[in-house]
């Protein structure tokens, strides 16, 4: 039920944040002699006009199918990452982070290489217009491949390989660092603004750490659009650029990426926390069942202020744990006590996963 609802979850921030994510590929790859947009609102306002409320959302077909695929790898990865490093720390939880976003970059990159294109068919066209080169996301990678073979669907893969395994990294620190010092525990009231305060700037911290290379990416995965071809490589892309638009190149459509973090991390934690709800309401009085008699007392005396309570494993409060509340690092390996510590902490890194991709 975890995966799923991450994987709902998802969905949702990809909804909310695809619109964000297209004005951005737009201005980072128009042309600086004709350029057609002044600015993240002209644009908005001219893929509205031009182009309806659907020109935002083109290419979204591309990130849904690999939203599951991503949430798997990345659950899987980081938590394996964790378990083999030992200790819960902010660089281990960095190093983590920094495995699962190396790893996932084998679905992000054909994924986001079809939704670049998608996003770019039919710039400026009225809404008139039929002339597709692609029907769909899919259509566009067996186009692609029917071309270039798996070289021509994997355009982009170095530079998605250095834009995510730091950025996955950052965002995996800076989550578990502001939810350590904001105390984000599940009896707290102020839970869920705190969560999405965490996540919205974790994004933010993400993308300005690799916002850069994430231009040039968007850049060589454009090149070849229209059977036009500019750069031979990252090198020549990188030169290219900074010849013709100076160091300002590297922050053409950061406004909407920072604008959509916390939007996007609303929109995930809503929909986590309110399936969750609906699909697990009894989860607690269960566990409490379960739970040994001499355990029971104090769990039923212990308040609910929050509304994810009901979310929080029962059995949370019979842990073992060292005078901060986490079980002892000596025996953190495969033990009872830091698997019931790790739920403790469910909630806040289903979201984190949850909101992975549209960080």
């Amino acid at each position: 039920m975890d995966f799923l609802a991450g994987c709902i979850g998802g969905a949702a921030g990809v909804l909310v944040g695809h619109p964000f994510d297209t004005v951005k590929v737009r201005l980072q790859v128009q042309s600086v002699d004709k350029p057609l947009y002044r600015g993240t609102f002209h644009c908005f306002q001219s893929i509205i006009r031009q182009e309806s409320m659907l020109g935002l959302y083109k290419g979204i077909g591309s990130p849904m199918m690999g939203l599951t695929f991503i949430n798997a790898i990345v659950f899987g990865v980081q938590g394996n990452t964790m378990r083999r490093l030992g200790e819960d720390t902010p660089m281990n939880q960095f190093l983590a982070g920094a495995a699962a976003g190396a790893i996932q970059c084998v679905i992000c990159c054909p994924m986001e290489l079809a939704k670049t294109r998608m996003q770019l068919q039919g710039t400026g066209e009225k809404k008139s217009s039929s002339r597709k080169v692609y029907k769909n996301s899919l259509d566009c990678l067996t186009r692609i491949y029917q071309r270039e073979g798996l070289r021509g669907v994997n355009r982009g893969m170095v530079t998605t390989l250095i834009r995510e395994t730091p950025g996955f990294g950052v965002y995996f620190l800076a989550y578990d660092l502001l939810t350590r010092s904001l105390g984000c525990e599940p009896e707290d009231p102020y839970m869920i603004p705190k969560l999405l305060f965490a996540g919205g700037m974790s994004g933010i911290a993400s993308w300005l750490s690799t916002y850069p290379v994430d231009v040039i990416k968007s850049r060589l995965q454009a090149d070849g659009v229209g059977g036009k071809y500019q750069y031979s490589s990252i090198m020549d892309c990188t030169r290219k650029s900074i010849q013709r638009e100076g160091w300002r190149v590297f922050t053409r459509g950061l406004t909407s990426t920072l604008l959509r973090a916390f939007p996007v991390n609303a929109a995930t934690f809503a929909t986590v926390t309110l399936f969750l709800l609906y699909v697990r309401p009894d989860e607690e009085s269960k566990d409490c069942e379960a739970a040994p008699a001499s355990h029971q007392a104090p769990l039923q005396q212990q308040a609910q202020p929050s509304s994810l309570a009901p979310l929080i494993d029962a059995g949370d409060a019979c842990e073992i744990a060292d005078s901060e509340g986490r079980p002892d690092s000596s025996s953190l390996r495969n033990t009872p006590e830091i698997e019931r510590w790790n739920e403790k902490k469910a909630v806040p890194l289903l979201l984190l996963s949850a909101s992975l991709y549209c960080r």
